[in-house]
């Protein structure tokens, strides 16, 4: 591989990172974005995303610690070749999004995330979110799609970029870890129906309580925002309505808390 040393922050490379940063615009021109430290470069790799270039700082990681991410780039990508570039802790602090990620910053190229690549097992539990706008409630979701071991995450309309830093570092990974597809409403629906898995819609009204409804077969959890909830096209297409008991004065939880409290119904079910 080949590495090159950057000192300077007005160095082409290091202003080309900080764009991918913080442009969703540069991250669609380029069909590349950044992820930091070296669990969740690991987490990347392995799920088949091929490394660009790697930004190290050797004050921070150890030799040891970046031949973990080389040995997974090896192991997934053989004989690939990319850029390892060198720079000091001072233009490491000013480049890393986020701190405590290890020395390293890596780009790597995007994939296209279609309800095509899904590859579902029998009977397959999905979590359907519709128009989720805070990058942060999409990676909580997604950790918690991976601790309950959901087959597959789908975003419809998507109103923020899947390769949003803030989503990255908040899902720890998990955006890796869990197959994960973007597409309309209309289109999620039409895919669901040809699978044959039940839609249920987290809804107040016209619902039924979510643990007396049966998740053990294909199940589709949908979720909307907290704002406005779901629009009338998956209402509609809804096999049921269900609903979380709310025994306080507030009549919503956090999107992602009610999305964990619905997935890990569904494994009790399942493992019951």
């Amino acid at each position: 591989m080949r590495i090159e040393n950057i000192t300077s922050s007005q160095n082409a490379k290091i202003k080309e990172l900080l764009a991918l940063q913080e442009k969703s615009k540069e991250r669609r021109k380029k069909g590349l974005f950044v992820v930091e430290g070296r669990r969740e470069i690991i987490h990347c790799v392995e799920a088949g995303y091929e490394p660009h270039t790697f930004f190290i700082c050797r004050d921070i990681i150890t030799e040891k610690e970046f031949d973990s991410i080389l040995g997974a780039v090896e192991e997934n990508f053989c004989g690939i070749m990319c850029q390892i570039i060198e720079i000091p802790q001072h233009l490491y602090d000013k480049v890393a999004y986020r701190g405590g990620t290890e020395g390293v910053i890596a780009e790597m190229h995007c994939k296209e995330m279609t309800l095509d690549s899904l590859k579902l097992k029998e009977k397959p539990l999905v979590v359907v979110l519709e128009s989720v706008e805070k990058p942060g409630n999409l990676g909580a979701v997604l950790r918690s799609a991976d601790a309950s071991g959901v087959d597959a995450v789908i975003v419809c309309d998507p109103l923020t970029d899947m390769y949003n830093p803030n989503l990255i570092r908040s899902s720890i990974g998990a955006i890796f870890s869990v197959p994960v597809a973007t597409a309309t409403s209309e289109e999620a629906i039409e895919w669901l129906k040809s699978h044959r898995i039940k839609i249920y819609t987290a809804q107040l009204q016209d619902s039924e309580w979510y643990y007396d409804t049966d998740m053990k077969g294909g199940t589709a959890i949908v979720m909307g925002t907290e704002a406005t909830g779901l629009t009338n096209v998956w209402r509609k297409a809804a096999d049921a309505h269900i609903k979380i008991p709310m025994l306080g004065r507030l009549d919503s939880l956090n999107v992602s808390v009610s999305a964990a409290i619905l997935m890990f119904e569904a494994v009790r079910q399942r493992n019951s």
